[in-house]
């Protein structure tokens, strides 16, 4: 999952997908409606690649924070964010990242999360299968490995 071309504009709600670049702009297009717009320099754009939570160690980058969320979930959509409860927002993220930083990371920016999340979620735009690739360590076949024993004990 490429999360660089998935940005964010300060100020506009929801997630936008960058469509090309202009001499003095970015085009966007939005992901909730589908409509291209322009995104200029003086606007505060963050490509989701570069956004990370607050941690009590490191911070985690988005990308990692979006896959515990889906484990947490069991790729299911998060009930909507603008209707939950401090509490109950505090409670699912503590749940889903369970060392992130109390202070520093704000219930705003848990909305935030749970929001992009449902949007990238029903865009289909979450694919982790990737990485479950990666973390399994590469097997030999049987073959290969009796041949390599016998090898071992010549």
């Amino acid at each position: 999952m490429d999360l660089s071309k998935i940005l964010s504009i300060a100020g506009k709600p929801g997630l936008y997908k960058l469509a090309g670049e202009a001499k003095n702009n970015l085009v966007v297009e939005s992901l909730t409606d589908g409509k291209r717009m322009p995104a200029f320099a003086h606007e505060r754009v963050s490509s989701l690649q570069e956004i990370s939570i607050y941690t009590t160690g490191e911070d985690l980058p988005f990308h990692d924070a979006l896959k515990k969320i889906y484990d947490m979930t069991g790729g299911q959509p998060v009930e909507n964010p603008k209707k939950m409860s401090s509490d109950r927002l505090k409670e699912l993220f503590k749940k889903a990242i369970p060392d992130y930083d109390e202070d520093s990371v704000y219930v705003s920016d848990m909305k935030k999360a749970f929001t992009w999340y449902n949007i990238l979620l029903e865009k289909e735009m979450l694919d982790f299968s990737e990485e479950e690739k990666e973390e399994k360590p590469e097997e030999k076949p049987a073959a290969e490995k009796e041949k390599q024993t016998a090898d071992d004990k010549e």
